[in-house]
Parts: C-alpha cells; sequence; structure tokens
C-alpha cells in the first residue's frame, strides 16, 4: 500500500471552484484508476481556505501512474492558478 497526503492551501476566491472541481478528480480517480482504493477530499470551517486530501494506492507504482493519467493531468493545469501553496507527504506500508 502507497499513501499519499496533500494539502492546498487556495487563493480565497478560487475555493469554491477548487472544491468542486477536487471532489471531481477524487471521483475520477477512484473510476479510473483500479490501483487508486482511496481518495477522500477534507476540509475545515476553521481552515477556510484549505483541502486535504487522503488518498491510498496499491503501490509506487499505481501512484505514478495517477500522476500520468489524462484526468490528473487535467486536473492540474486547471486548477494550477488557484493554489497558493502546496504540499506532498507519502508513506508506504510496511506491513
Amino acid at each position: 500500500m502507497y499513501c499519499v497526503a496533500v494539502s492546498f492551501r487556495l487563493h480565497a476566491e478560487n475555493f469554491s471552484a477548487f472544491e468542486k472541481r477536487v471532489v471531481q478528480q477524487a471521483r475520477d480517480s477512484l473510476a479510473k484508476e483500479p490501483g487508486c482504493s482511496v481518495f477522500d477530499v477534507w476540509t475545515d470551517a476553521e481552515r477556510p481556505n484549505e483541502v486535504f486530501l487522503y488518498e491510498i494506492y496499491d503501490d509506487r507504482a499505481a501512484f505514478d501512474a495517477h500522476l500520468a493519467s489524462e484526468h490528473f493531468k487535467a486536473f492540474d493545469a486547471e486548477v494550477a492558478d488557484w493554489v497558493a501553496d502546496k504540499k506532498v507527504l507519502t508513506w508506504s506500508a510496511k506491513a
């Protein structure tokens, strides 16, 4: 298993559009990528311009396939200007 956590800080005026688009990206990833088993989108009213993604893939190769997919590339290009900051952390399961 391969875990990916992504934290986005958005420009305030783009939060709603980003939220809608990232939910669609989550649906696309789950539907189109057999190696993606979890793609959760999280927000918190205490941090109104932040979005957190929690993703689980079969392995690093499945995550690499995600990054190479047309739907990810389209999402990434569309939201690039909406994002003020992005942090990505990854983990591999040992058990």
